[in-house]
C-alpha cells in the first residue's frame, strides 16, 4: 500500500498544480463565480479520477502534460456534481468533507452557476488540448458528455432521487449506480487510454471491466462507511441515507452481505487485470484500497 499511497499523493499533487493553473484566478471578473468555482474544486478530495486518467495513460505510454487536460477535466466535472448534489433540491448537504458546501460558503445561485462552469471549461479544456489529435479530443468529448449527460451521472442522480422512499430491487439499486457514480469513473480510464495511440480492443475490453467492479464497489463500500459511522454515531445500524430513506447495499442486503459483494467486485476488478504486467500493479492496489478505505 506504500507504493499505492505514493502514486495516489503524486497524483493528487500533479492535478491540483494542474487545476490552480486552469481555473480563472478570483481577481478576473466575475471574480465571485471564479473565488467559487476555485473553492468547489480545489477544496479536500481525494482525486480518485484524475489518477485513473493517469494510470490509464501510463498503460498506453503517455505520462506528464498529456494528461493534464483530462485528468483536470474529469475532476472538474466531479466537482460540478458534487456542488449541484449539495443543494436543497437535491441532497440539501450543508457540510462536504468537513467544509460548508458551495452553496453554503456563497449561495444557491451561485453554486448552481459553478456547476454550469466548470463543465463548461471541462469540455473546453479538452477541445484545446492542441498536443492531440482531433480525432481523439472528439472521442474524449465523444466520451465525457456520454458519461455525464442522461445515460450517465445526471440520470443516475434522477434515479437516486426518485429512489427515495421507495422500495427497490438490488438490481436497480446497481443500475443507479452504475449511471451516478460508475459512469465518471469508468470515463476517467477511458480518456486516458484515449491519450495513447490505438488502444487493443482486448485490453480496453480489460479496463472497462475493471472500471465498472471497482466503480460499483467504490459506491457499495461508501454505503458500508456510511452505514457503520452512523451506528457508532447515534446506536443504530442506519446510515445517514438510510434516515433519508434512500436505498444503500446494506440497507437492501444487510452490513455482511455487502462487504461480501464489496470484495467479489474487487476481486473481479484484479481478475480482469489478469494479462497486464506489472505495469498495472498500482491498478491492482487500487482495488484493494477502493474496499478497505475507512473514509
Amino acid at each position: 500500500m506504500t507504493q499505492l499511497s505514493d502514486a495516489l499523493a503524486a497524483g493528487k499533487q500533479r492535478v491540483e498544480t494542474a487545476l490552480d493553473a486552469a481555473l480563472p484566478h478570483s481577481a478576473i471578473t466575475p471574480s465571485r463565480l471564479h473565488q467559487a468555482m476555485r473553492y468547489a474544486t480545489l477544496g479536500p478530495g481525494k482525486r480518485l479520477r484524475p489518477f485513473l486518467v493517469y494510470q490509464a495513460g501510463a498503460m498506453v505510454g503517455q505520462t506528464g502534460a498529456v494528461l493534464d487536460a483530462p485528468a483536470c477535466a474529469v475532476e472538474m466535472i466531479h466537482a460540478y456534481s458534487l456542488a449541484h448534489d449539495d443543494l436543497p433540491a437535491m441532497d440539501d448537504d450543508d457540510l462536504r468533507r468537513g467544509q460548508p458546501t458551495c452553496h453554503r460558503a456563497f449561495d444557491e445561485a451561485t453554486a448552481i452557476l459553478v456547476g454550469d462552469a466548470l463543465q463548461a471549461l471541462a469540455f473546453r479544456l479538452i477541445a484545446a488540448h492542441e498536443s492531440l489529435s482531433a480525432e481523439q479530443r472528439l472521442a474524449m468529448i465523444e466520451t465525457l458528455s456520454a458519461a455525464i449527460g442522461s445515460r450517465g451521472m445526471a440520470g443516475g442522480q434522477a434515479m437516486d432521487l426518485a429512489a427515495i422512499g421507495q422500495s427497490i430491487s438490488a438490481a436497480e439499486l446497481e443500475d443507479m449506480h452504475v449511471h451516478k457514480t460508475g459512469a465518471l469513473i469508468l470515463a476517467s480510464l477511458r480518456l486516458g487510454a484515449l491519450c495513447g495511440d490505438k488502444v487493443d480492443a482486448s485490453a480496453a475490453q480489460q479496463l472497462e471491466r475493471y472500471g465498472r467492479c471497482i466503480g460499483l464497489a467504490f459506491q457499495v463500500h461508501d454505503d458500508i462507511l456510511d452505514t457503520v459511522g452512523d451506528a457508532e454515531r447515534i446506536g443504530k445500524a442506519s446510515g445517514a441515507d438510510a434516515l433519508r430513506d434512500k436505498p444503500t447495499y446494506p440497507g437492501l442486503m444487510g452490513l455482511d452481505q455487502a462487504r461480501r459483494f464489496a470484495g467479489e467486485l474487487r476481486d473481479e476488478a484484479v481478475s480482469a487485470l489478469i494479462d497486464f504486467g506489472p505495469q498495472a500493479d498500482t491498478l491492482r492496489a487500487l482495488a484493494d484500497y477502493v474496499v478497505e478505505r475507512d473514509h
